[in-house]
């Protein structure tokens, strides 16, 4: 693969980001989502998620190849160490290692916000996803048979989990992005290209 670089998302990449995800919307079970954003809509997805989770985007020549963000698993107080994530990454450009990438680099940024569990959550058969999740050491939480129904069947969905720091009594609590460092956020994106 050639050259590539992280850098954390804009909004002003959110028609690049709709042109990598769509087709996970209208050819797949991969995202449950039965329509396309619009344009406004995903800038608002962007604006809210980018303020508290990680969130960056993978290009190559210019072009934006992939993008990863976690964000809120649940949304009681005593969850608020446990983040879930999400990384979609541009056809022809999958199985060469960059989701893998980008999952380390969203857990390094994770860390620094005190979480402690990182979900995932794959529609199943997905065999690169699952492979993926195994190979970075999360756990099959749970399988839930029949969760949602999209492409023309009922769709079965995988929980993976993955522990990335000690659980400690009186854990500080989260702590958004937006006050950490920028540079560190730099640092550590341009880093994970290395």
């Amino acid at each position: 693969m050639n050259a590539f670089r992280f850098r954390r998302v804009t909004e002003d990449d959110a028609v690049q980001l709709l042109t990598i995800y769509a087709p996970y919307v209208v050819d797949s079970a991969i995202s449950f989502e039965y329509e396309v954003p619009s344009e406004e809509d995903f800038k608002q997805r962007i604006r809210s998620i980018a303020a508290e989770y990680p969130y960056f985007v993978c290009e190559m020549n210019g072009q934006i190849i992939g993008y990863a963000y976690a964000h809120r698993h649940m949304e009681r107080a005593a969850y608020q160490w446990n983040a879930e994530i999400s990384i979609y990454i541009r056809q022809g450009f999958t199985g060469k290692g960059l989701g893998k990438k980008m999952c380390q680099t969203l857990i390094e940024l994770l860390r620094l916000q005190g979480i402690r569990n990182v979900f995932s959550c794959v529609t199943i058969p997905n065999e690169r996803s699952v492979h993926l999740h195994q190979s970075m050491e999360f756990s099959t939480e749970g399988i839930f048979q029949q969760a949602g129904y999209k492409c023309g069947k009922w769709q079965t969905i995988a929980w993976f989990r993955k522990n990335i720091a000690p659980y400690t009594n009186e854990p500080a609590p989260f702590l958004p992005i937006s006050r950490i460092a920028p540079q560190l956020i730099d640092e550590i994106l341009e880093k994970s290209c290395l």
